[in-house]
């Protein structure tokens, strides 16, 4: 545990925020290249072969076979970058050790804490040590948990040349909370047969259906002149987007749904004026048909405007981000059972919810890359209230293990 721990807080400190409005170029940060460069070196300390960090960012690596028996090549990959959604700079950790169950003050913030009346599943790490923020950034547990853990798999097993098993490789990315940055990954050439994302939460997540989802960009375009002569003339834009988004389900936004409900979300609007406002929405539905209808009721909606208003009023650009990676994982289900059997030996109950969101496994399926998302240990992703179970980070280290020794069987 000290190990994991030990790389674990020393990769939070370095900020790697991604930009999801940053759409030219990958990395979108300058600041990922930080923590992909540290992490360069430390593979080729640990004696990983095929070090290589390419110029988009991606960095990968080797672990060789340690017997001449045919086995299949597994990947293991996570996330370098952090949420833009919260200040990712300057993380000041707190580790609670020996948990107590109450409240735990969150000590860069006057009178903030992070409390089990709000988070229940605090209660379930009672004597156990916990990683939080301070109440001023997020912590980066999304991704650098998995992160901590799969290096620190690698080295367990360089430290065990003994152990037997296939070759591995494993992948460190940019940009996966722009939802696009896998898109430039090169599948064939990093060469697994299939892979696992560590980019879960809670201990025994196995995540192997995910949302199907896109991004909305509207623009609304006013016509503005003065409020005394307005009559019969204005458009406003701000007013005509919000009666746009009154025409999307109110029951189907993110604060209303749960389980496999998939939602409307107006993510960001432009500062906006009479004469123009842009808002980006993501759309999201586990059910492929659900989540057509969501797309076409869009575009209804804004056809209807230009209707109202005239043409050109309003435009609407739907880009696809994802789909749902069970379809692709079916085939090769064994991915998912050997999976639940790992967790299963190491004691541990799987959890198979649908994960409402997405990880870079679902665009790596659909690649060709069947790759389902196991735990880290990571709660709260994205704001201030992110924190870590140690023990959790440890058990996600023996699971990768655990599927690596049974693949080697």
């Amino acid at each position: 545990m000290t190990e994991v721990l030990d790389r674990f807080l020393r990769y939070i400190k370095i900020n790697t925020q991604s930009d999801e409005f940053i759409l030219d170029r990958t990395p979108t940060t300058d600041v990922q290249w930080d923590l992909a460069r540290l992490l360069e070196k430390e593979l080729k300390d640990l004696g990983l072969q095929d070090v290589e960090l390419n110029e988009q960012c991606f960095l990968t690596a080797t672990l060789p076979a340690t017997t001449d028996k045919k086995l299949p090549v597994i990947g293991f990959l996570a996330h370098i970058d952090t949420s833009p959604d919260f200040n990712g700079e300057g993380i000041k950790p707190q580790i609670i050790e020996h948990y107590d169950g109450g409240d735990i003050p969150l000590k860069g913030k006057a009178g903030m804490v992070l409390s089990p009346k709000e988070f229940p599943e605090l209660s379930d790490y009672v004597g156990q040590t916990l990683i939080t923020t301070d109440g001023t950034t997020l912590l980066g547990a999304d991704d650098k948990s998995g992160v901590s853990e799969i290096i620190t798999a690698m080295a367990y097993l360089l430290g065990h040349p003994e152990i037997p098993h296939g070759k591995i490789r494993v992948a460190f990315t940019p940009d996966e909370e722009t939802g696009m940055g896998i898109t430039h990954f090169d599948v064939d050439t990093f060469g697994a047969d299939f892979a696992y994302t560590l980019d879960g939460g809670k201990q025994g997540e196995l995540e192997f259906e995910n949302f199907n989802a896109s991004q909305a960009t509207v623009t609304v375009h006013g016509k503005s002149v003065h409020p005394g002569d307005a009559k019969g003339v204005m458009i406003n834009a701000q007013l005509v987007f919000m009666e746009f988004n009154a025409m999307l389900p109110i029951e189907q936004r993110p604060e209303f749904t749960a389980g496999r409900e998939g939602f409307f979300h107006l993510l960001k609007m432009s500062e906006g004026s009479t004469e123009e406002i842009t808002g980006i929405y993501l759309i999201r539905d586990h059910d492929a048909k659900k989540f057509d209808v969501k797309e076409a009721l869009m575009r209804d909606a804004a056809d209807f405007i230009n209707r109202k208003y005239g043409q050109g009023t309003i435009e609407v650009k739907i880009k696809p981000q994802y789909r749902n990676m069970r379809e692709k994982l079916e085939p090769v289900f064994h991915v998912v059972e050997t999976a639940q059997q790992a967790l299963l030996e190491l004691g541990i109950t799987p959890i198979n919810n649908p994960i409402r969101g997405g990880t870079d496994g679902a665009q790596l399926s659909y690649m060709g890359l069947p790759t389902p998302n196991l735990f880290t240990g990571g709660h709260n992703f994205h704001g201030p209230y992110e924190y870590a179970n140690l023990e959790t980070m440890e058990k996600a280290v023996q699971v990768i293990l655990k599927i690596i020794e049974l693949y080697s069987k």
